[in-house]
């Protein structure tokens, strides 16, 4: 059994993962952690996820723990970053839109802990990022005559764009196909478009938990990947069986290629 700790977990996502965690039997929740002056501080975890009292607080610090999921805020993650590294405890790192700096700590601390990083714990996100490969790599040769455009949807309250998910399908597809130029969303007289150029568009509306389509744009023909949540419980399931996986690894970064066995 698994000595569980999340981060953010008073949020949207954090309150899935407790909801799902304390019903696995291969998991001890043992730390529900958010930012010091969220309302919910000192509140059980379990009402505030709807998964019934389980006599855990929401707290500000974190108590001894075999494994940390982090889906939280760029503060939040830098807090979990830093507790990880110095009480050597793996870490699940979900939170998105992380500067510069908290990146860097996250590979300073690799050296010393192993880490799952990846913009999204989605299994089915991850399938598709291999179909993104797998195409891009088909295509290559014909990469001056392929347009390739990523559409992502999130909901109203997402902070980040585009989504750390979308940027990593783009990263994906200029690998595959040479292309080196990345372009956020058009507007005025832009001119025709240049082929050497990955385009991304990102649409904030509702509760839409997350949505990514891929066009690979020729002419005469279309290919679109497209991947959409219907909840949230994909990205929760995916990162619990990554907390699963670090237990069991050496000092690194990982991803969910790693986890889900798709190298």
């Amino acid at each position: 059994m698994i000595k569980l700790a999340i981060n953010g977990a008073a949020g949207r996502m954090g309150q899935r993962l407790i909801d799902l965690a304390s019903q696995d039997k291969s998991f001890q929740l043992v730390a529900a952690v958010d930012a010091s002056d969220h309302p919910a501080i000192g509140q059980d975890a379990g009402i505030i996820a709807g998964a019934g009292e389980l006599n855990l607080p929401i707290t500000a610090d974190y108590p001894q723990c075999e494994a940390v999921i982090d889906f939280s805020t760029v503060a939040g993650a830098l807090k979990a970053i830093k507790f990880c590294h110095a009480h050597r405890v793996p870490l699940v790192m979900a939170t998105t839109g992380l500067e510069v700096a908290e990146e860097q700590l996250l590979r300073d601390a690799s050296s010393e802990i192993p880490i799952v990083w990846a913009p999204s714990m989605s299994m089915a996100v991850n399938l598709t990022m291999k179909l993104t490969e797998i195409a891009g790599a088909a295509l290559k040769a014909h990469a001056s005559g392929v347009d390739v455009e990523i559409i992502e949807r999130h909901h109203r309250f997402k902070a980040d764009a585009p989504s750390g998910t979308a940027l990593k399908f783009g990263n994906i597809a200029a690998a595959a196909m040479g292309i080196s130029n990345h372009r956020h969303g058009r507007s005025g007289m832009v001119g025709a478009r240049p082929h050497d150029e990955i385009g991304y568009h990102a649409v904030r509306t509702g509760d839409n938990p997350g949505e990514h389509t891929i066009v690979f744009g020729m002419l005469g023909e279309t290919i679109e990947l497209r991947v959409a949540a219907s909840n949230r419980d994909c990205y929760a399931s995916g990162a619990l069986a990554a907390a699963h996986f670090v237990v069991q690894q050496p000092p690194g970064i990982y991803d969910m290629y790693d986890v889900l066995n798709l190298r």
